[in-house]
């Protein structure tokens, strides 16, 4: 082999070595977090899903009108701030 390509596969065999070490540092950093990022992660497919079929939105906001009339004011403002959140985000 060339010396040029000799290099380039010690540089390879060097650079492989070193992302594993730092996979394996970045996953022992993050196993305190591993719950909560799974907790995150089940939520981001929840809202995911209600975004796909925005009609359970609306059976849950009817039904939620139809047990607790009072309450739906306050549920209605949460869901707005969040959905406006949510925009917002995406947008930046």
């Amino acid at each position: 082999m060339s010396s040029k390509l000799t290099q380039l596969v010690e540089r390879r065999q060097q650079l492989v070595a070193q992302a594993s070490a730092q996979r394996t540092t970045l996953a022992y950093t993050l196993e305190p977090w591993r719950a909560r990022l799974s907790l995150v992660d089940r939520g981001v497919a929840v809202l995911g899903y209600v975004r796909r079929h925005p009609i359970l939105m609306v059976g849950a906001s009817l039904l939620l009108a139809a047990l607790r009339p009072r309450r739906v004011g306050k549920w209605l403002q949460h869901g707005l701030i969040a959905w406006q959140l949510g925009r917002r985000l995406r947008r930046h």
